[in-house]
């Protein structure tokens, strides 16, 4: 390798694409236009920088595995920052593979350190977690163990693991620091702000207050029945009653818990539950029969207990709290995903919701009605993003079971 490509290679590293251009920026040679590639990708040119990783790729030759396989895991990263999900995912596997029989560790644990962090994204945490577990990060270079330790912080911080995370997050400022890449060390400080930011908020006897993640921790592990908004979930003790599918059950819940320990009208019930604003005779009996089904559900954390004038909630043991976004709405979760502060495409946040393309389309749509997103670009390059929103949950909005799910 000559030494314009070696000192391009080097300025790269250290988070200096310019320098790096500067040696191979009229050069169309294979390795210039990876390193050209990787350099555009810096700089935020995600378009370009594909371009040119795929010219090198085709230009490597039929010996060079190793390069064209680099190229892919530079291709995976720029799919990934780019937030373009519907990026091949056995592309990636291959070129591991291709990596590790060439004995070229540093590179296949960053292509799997990649595949933990899209996983991470869609919310399958338990793959996540196993693929991560496949990763020696002793021998990494400073900046691919900050990359690790950043995916070890993710995984904790979706699991409430808030001690865990912490510690992850100052081995990945530590790693950050030995690379002096001012790019990751701002990366780590971002990701290190979920920990001190508002991710809920408490409702209780009357009350609202706002909750670091460290607290949502220690309330679930508390012997309060939780009435999760969050998640649509009733927890008590090591008991959790999923409701995600059972929205008008959710709407009792939610208002039996944010009223205890007082009860609730049937009228106000009626209209939380049904959306309706005079209760007849009809509404009356549905309720009977909604509340029927919620103390089934119900009945190993609480009782739904009548009274004189309507319902109320009576946990088996401890007081009765709501857990609530900071801010909610019937697109929240679009919001969650998009307050990261990346261009998002359409069917990206459908596979990372878990939704069809067209719900998340019609979602967007609101939203922009709204001024809350903006897009740019047209067609596939279209994508969708938004400013930070203050105190907004990005954590527990995300796709990923907590625990006790």
């Amino acid at each position: 390798m000559d030494s314009l490509i070696t000192a391009a290679a080097r300025a790269l590293a250290t988070g200096d694409p310019l320098g790096a251009l500067k040696r191979v920026a009229l050069r169309d040679d294979p390795p210039a236009l990876a390193l050209r590639g990787i350099a555009m990708a810096q700089l935020g040119d995600f378009a370009r920088a594909k371009t040119l990783l795929r010219n090198a790729g085709r230009a490597f030759g039929p010996r060079e595995a190793m390069a064209r396989a680099r190229c892919v895991v530079a291709e995976a990263e720029i799919a990934l920052v780019s937030r373009d999900l519907s990026w091949p995912e056995k592309a990636l596997d291959t070129a591991r593979a291709t990596l590790e029989k060439h004995r070229d560790w540093v590179n296949a644990a960053h292509a799997r350190n990649l595949k933990v962090r899209r996983l991470l994204l869609v919310g399958r945490l338990d793959e996540a977690e196993r693929a991560l577990a496949e990763i020696d990060p002793d021998p990494l270079p400073p900046a691919a163990r900050a990359a690790y330790e950043l995916v070890v912080a993710g995984i904790a911080i979706r699991r409430l693991r808030t001690k865990a995370a912490r510690a992850a997050l100052a081995r990945a400022e530590q790693a950050a620091h030995e690379a002096d890449i001012p790019a990751l060390a701002a990366e780590v400080a971002s990701a290190s702000l979920v920990l001190d930011s508002p991710a809920a908020r408490l409702i209780a006897r009357g009350g609202s207050r706002p909750l670091l993640l460290e607290e949502v921790e220690t309330l679930l592990a508390s012997k309060a029945l939780v009435v999760d908004a969050c998640r649509h979930v009733v927890r008590g003790g090591s008991a959790a009653v999923s409701l995600a599918t059972r929205p008008v059950l959710f709407a009792l819940a939610r208002a039996l818990g944010e009223a205890w320990p007082g009860d609730v009208p049937r009228g106000a019930l009626v209209a939380r539950a049904f959306r309706a604003k005079h209760a007849d005779e009809s509404h009356r009996a549905r309720l009977r029969v909604e509340i029927g089904r919620l103390r089934a559900e119900l009945g190993t954390v609480a009782e739904v207990r009548a009274t004189k004038r309507g319902f109320a909630l009576v946990p088996r043991t401890g007081e009765v709290v709501v857990l609530a976004p900071p801010l909610e709405g019937q697109h929240a979760a679009v919001l969650a995903l998009l307050s990261d502060g990346e261009a998002w495409s359409s069917s990206a946040l459908a596979i990372a919701l878990g939704s069809s393309p067209r719900t998340v389309q019609r979602a967007l749509e609101v939203l922009v009605a709204a001024g809350k997103v903006q897009s740019f670009g047209r067609g596939r390059a279209r994508r969708w993003i938004t400013p930070p929103v203050p105190a907004f949950p990005t954590i527990l909005l995300l796709p990923g079971a907590l625990p006790g799910d």
